[in-house]
């Protein structure tokens, strides 16, 4: 996990910029367009890595490959639409970036233009970079979408659900935090690692889809 080489820490530098400050943008841009100021005067709609950037969560992403920004904020009542299909629309606008990322960086390598050849230079080679690019991209796009607050599934799952089913899903959320944390460093410590079991399969997945390995 800390292999953290030159070339790994610059390929994660330069995809720490750019994937959270796209993400937190593209909520940013769909509540803005869906009618919600506040991000726009909170200086959140912008591709301006200092306006998105959250330095713990920055510093887990160059650690161990995933991390968090800033959350964008918005008031739901200011949305054009219903304010939980508004909140919906726009908490699914980080991974979706993501997601439109990954597919980018996937593209030159899919069409065989760069190879996924390793180097063994200060710098990562161009292939090295994307494939680092679309991993992350894509651990960023699944990681967020898993349904236990504060993370974007929260919003995005629980606008589905069943209405006698709200209030259930409400009280667990209000002990998400806590339940993430959990399940992130604590479970791990005694060998029960829940995210990854999700995650990995996932990741794999979509990798082969996109870059075919």
């Amino acid at each position: 996990m800390l292999n953290l080489t030159p070339s790994v820490l610059i390929s994660r530098l330069i995809i720490l910029v750019i994937a959270l400050s796209f993400h937190e943008f593209m909520h940013a841009f769909l509540a803005d367009r869906l009618g919600d100021d506040t991000p726009r005067l909170h200086g959140r709609l912008t591709l301006n890595p200092l306006a998105h950037l959250d330095p713990i969560g920055s510093l887990m992403l160059i650690l161990v490959g995933f991390g968090w920004a800033k959350p964008v904020p918005i008031n739901p009542y200011n949305l054009k639409r219903h304010s939980t299909a508004g909140v919906m629309w726009v908490s699914l606008g980080g991974p979706a970036a993501n997601f439109a990322l990954a597919i980018v960086g996937a593209i030159p390598i899919r069409l065989g233009l760069v190879q996924l050849v390793g180097g063994t230079g200060f710098f990562p080679t161009l292939g090295e970079f994307l494939f680092t690019f679309v991993a992350i991209n894509l651990l960023l796009a699944v990681f967020n979408l898993i349904p236990i607050a504060p993370l974007d599934g929260e919003k995005i799952f629980g606008f589905f659900l069943p209405a006698s089913w709200q209030n259930a899903y409400a009280r667990f959320q209000s002990v998400g935090p806590i339940v993430l944390l959990a399940l992130l460093f604590v479970l791990p410590l005694i060998g029960i690692n829940v995210i990854s079991s999700i995650m990995n399969p996932a990741i794999s997945g979509l990798l082969h889809l996109l870059i075919g390995v």
